[in-house]
């Protein structure tokens, strides 16, 4: 998951929209500009290797964003260090790598953000502040830091998750068939919000359609949102990597405003009574996406 991505609309021709997505996704907005010689002799290997994590195997990876965590740490107070902590976080919930990792990551901004508050952004809580909310709220981490922009994110998010409980859309799939949400009462729903471009959504599409194929006769339905791309985009990964559950698009990221999605991937699991019972704020294993499910009725 990546911190608020810049908007584009549809003034952009299509080609030079996915492009600019495909790079912005790389690196979180906060560093995208950051150049190599910002980074002094200590913080630039962290940067090098926070770079990699993504080719690492999930074991490794674990082992090396906590050892990261600890050296951020370390360094001396100064706004490259929350840079870098932000980076670290926005990496460290691309799948499961354990709550002691999480841990440290979490108190490494917190701590990072005690010694060099950020600014408001637009008159809104820095990314950094967003970030740790998030780690708070959905990772469930036990996080110390009176800061009123910090307290401004977990009351956004808040609101965030009331207006996801009572969100409806419609939308039309691949094939031409037309989903509403509320419609679905009675079935267990998770909504993932998606794109081609972004790699930890296609390294959890496996999973999901391995889900999907194992509970659908048991109501469990997936509407997978395609964030703003279009069906010749979309149609033949779908195709090449024969995914089976239904793809939405969603012309205009209408439906992505509505969720207050900021980052993808991000999935929410409604229960057959059409309550909002379990989210995720990135990418999710299966073992992760079966205790969301679990959470809904469905074992």
């Amino acid at each position: 998951m990546s911190p608020a991505l810049p908007r584009f609309r549809a003034s952009f021709p299509a080609g030079a929209l996915l492009f600019a997505l495909s790079i912005i996704a790389l690196l979180p907005a906060a560093l995208h500009a950051q150049q190599k010689d910002n980074w002094n002799a200590q913080e630039q290997p962290i940067f090098d290797q926070i770079k990699t994590l993504r080719s690492l195997a999930d074991d490794e990876r674990a082992r090396t964003t906590k050892t990261l965590a600890l050296e951020i740490r370390t360094l001396p107070s100064s706004p490259n260090k929350v840079k870098l902590a932000l980076y670290l976080a926005s990496r460290a919930t691309e799948g499961d790598f354990g709550n002691a990792t999480l841990r440290e990551v979490a108190t490494t901004l917190a701590e990072a953000l005690r010694q060099q508050p950020q600014a408001e952004e637009n008159g809104k809580p820095a990314a950094a502040y967003n970030e740790l909310a998030q780690l708070a709220r959905y990772e469930h981490m036990q996080v110390s830091l009176d800061d009123p922009q910090f307290a401004a994110a977990m009351a956004k998010l808040q609101a965030d998750d009331e207006r996801r409980q009572s969100a409806n859309f419609t939308l039309t799939d691949l094939q031409g068939k037309t989903w509403t949400l509320k419609d679905l009462k009675g079935k267990i729903v998770l909504v993932n919000f998606w794109a081609t471009w972004c790699p930890p959504c296609r390294k959890e599409m496996p999973d999901l359609d391995a889900l999907y194929q194992r509970f659908r006769d048991r109501g469990f339905v997936i509407l997978a949102i395609s964030e703003d791309e279009e069906t010749a985009k979309v149609a033949p990964y779908i195709a090449e990597h024969k995914i089976s559950y239904p793809i939405l698009l969603d012309p205009g990221a209408k439906v992505n405003d509505l969720f207050q999605v900021e980052g993808i991937p991000k999935s929410f699991v409604y229960n057959r009574e059409g309550a909002l019972v379990a989210q995720s704020i990135d990418m999710r294993t299966q073992k992760q996406f079966l205790e969301m499910l679990a959470q809904a009725g469905l074992q």
